[in-house]
């Protein structure tokens, strides 16, 4: 009809006619444009969704796209859970490792031997395991400034402080440290600096090693040797001396008993002087000569009470007393004696001129050193104190600050001491007089264990 009614027309109907014809076909053809692009794409997207069903084994219930859709963001959301609980799983076990890391660097640290000090740029103490504590005879280091804890003129203060400064490496240096308890101890120290990614100077590592009983097993090797060789020295003329100073003595005697007046007191002399050089040679062969050590308990109670009795007889103007912990020792008895009688005799003789009155004090404490259980005993005096000049030499034989001492009486001390694997000390009290610490095992140790010890260092 629609041909028809073009072909009836006349020829500007039929123009017009054309043109809805033709627009009328347009319309027919966008239409059926629209429905086969539609048509296709709901089988491409049947075929998406078929086979990501497939492969999840998962089927919608519907063909709707709405409904496809909405299916395929649950999906990919839940991919993004799993993905995300993967995720925390594995930032969890970091922390876990990180944790343990920590918790293992914290133990070795703790555990460690040698002290651990860590200082900041600014002179705190960020860091401080046990040993720092026990070495430096301080507690609670963390977070105070190194200038108030070590002191700001001490060998470590300064050696950190030209390490936070200028960046230099200390190796392995040996210094003397005096902790608030008045102990001096041997410290061997090792400072480097502490750098950034970038070469900035943020701190200092500082390790500490407590050197003190190694520098005593030091002087004790050394004291051997020179025993050693004093002994062979005074083994060869001892006698020749003793001999000489018979034939002197003899001599002397005949011309005092045959002369008179000046000539007898000229031998009287001879006799005197020949006897205290024979003194000396018999007190030099005493400190010289090996000495074979009994092993037997010794009770320091009663020996230091034998002690004091002996020498308030001998010096009743000196009060001497005795305090504190003494307990039993191993060791020679005779010899232990002597060595108390010649330390508590030097404090006497040393505080005897004191105008308010001469005071000896012996102390014992039982105490822990080193992993070993030790007994020291301190001697103290009110008296002059020791000139600083003479710390060093007062053990050293034949040196003496009195007119009629032989100079062999605190060398004695010290090796009768050493040769029972323990130390003896001086120092001037800071308010007047000197102390005189020994130091004793509780359980003295062979002399061949010391000596393989000795040969390690």
């Amino acid at each position: 009809m629609l041909f028809y009614f073009i072909l009836q027309s006349g020829p500007a109907n039929s123009q017009h006619a054309a043109w809805v014809l033709g627009g009328a076909l347009l319309v027919v053809i966008v239409i059926a444009g629209v429905y086969l692009m539609s048509f296709a794409l709901r089988r491409m997207l049947g075929n998406v969704r078929n086979d990501y069903s497939r492969s999840h084994d998962w089927r919608p219930s519907t063909d709707s796209p709405t409904v496809f859709m909405s299916a395929s963001m649950q999906a990919v959301i839940q991919k993004l859970r799993e993905q995300e609980k993967e995720l925390e799983a594995l930032q969890r076990r970091d922390r876990e490792r990180a944790q343990q890391n920590e918790r293992l660097s914290e133990e070795v640290t703790r555990n460690m031997p040698a002290g651990l000090l860590l200082v900041s740029a600014a002179g705190l103490i960020t860091s401080a395991n046990p040993a720092a504590e026990i070495a430096l005879g301080i507690r609670a280091l963390v977070y105070r400034r190194y200038t108030e804890v070590l002191g700001n003129d001490s060998p470590i203060a300064t050696l950190l402080k030209e390490c936070l400064t200028a960046g230099k490496t200390f190796r392995r240096e040996e210094i003397e440290y005096r902790p608030p308890n008045g102990d001096q101890r041997q410290l061997g120290v090792t400072i480097s600096p502490i750098l950034s990614h970038s070469g900035q100077l943020t701190g200092a590592l500082c390790l500490l090693s407590d050197l003190t009983e190694l520098a005593a097993l030091q002087r004790q090797m050394q004291m051997k040797e020179s025993l050693a060789a004093l002994g062979e020295l005074s083994a060869g003329i001892a006698h020749e001396f003793k001999n000489s100073l018979a034939t002197i003595s003899g001599y002397a005697q005949m011309i005092r008993a045959e002369s008179q007046g000046d000539a007898a007191d000229n031998a009287q002399r001879i006799l005197q002087q020949t006897r205290a050089l024979a003194h000396v040679v018999t007190e030099f062969l005493k400190f010289a000569r090996p000495q074979e050590l009994a092993n037997e308990e010794v009770l320091l109670q009663e020996l230091v009470e034998r002690a004091i009795s002996e020498l308030r007889d001998s010096l009743p103007q000196v009060d001497i007393q005795a305090d504190g912990q003494f307990e039993c020792v191993s060791g020679d008895e005779g010899l232990l004696l002597q060595a108390v009688l010649n330390l508590v005799r030097n404090a006497a003789e040393a505080a005897g001129e004191q105008p308010s009155g001469a005071r000896v004090l012996v102390r014992g404490t039982v105490e822990r050193a080193g992993g070993r259980t030790v007994q020291r005993l301190t001697v103290s005096d009110n008296g002059p104190g020791i000139p600083p000049a003479n710390l060093s030499k007062i053990f050293a034989p034949f040196f003496t600050t009195k007119p009629s001492g032989t100079g062999l009486g605190l060398a004695i001390v010290q090796k009768i001491i050493v040769q029972h694997g323990g130390s003896v000390e001086a120092r001037n009290r800071p308010e007047g007089g000197a102390d005189f610490a020994v130091c004793l095992p509780m359980s003295r140790q062979r002399s061949a264990e010391v000596d393989s010890l000795a040969a390690r260092i």
